[in-house]
């Protein structure tokens, strides 16, 4: 079951890139509109794993017990 859904997403995120691609090289409208939600969902992937990787450092730099 879980073989399933992770095929799904490989199967959405390669749709997504093959949209992005198509759009660039001036594909129908509706790559274009693929390909603006694929950019923008990497964008927002992006700016959590940022904001965690802030988030661990803040906490490993605030001097909490040391022993």
């Amino acid at each position: 079951m879980i073989g399933v859904v992770l095929v799904g997403i490989l199967a959405l995120v390669v749709g997504g890139c093959v949209c992005v691609v198509w759009a660039d090289r001036g594909g129908p409208r509706w790559t274009r509109v693929v390909a603006a939600a694929t950019v923008g969902a990497g964008k927002a992937v992006r700016s959590y794993q940022k904001a965690q990787r802030r988030q661990i450092s803040s906490n490993n730099n605030s001097g909490g017990d040391a022993g």
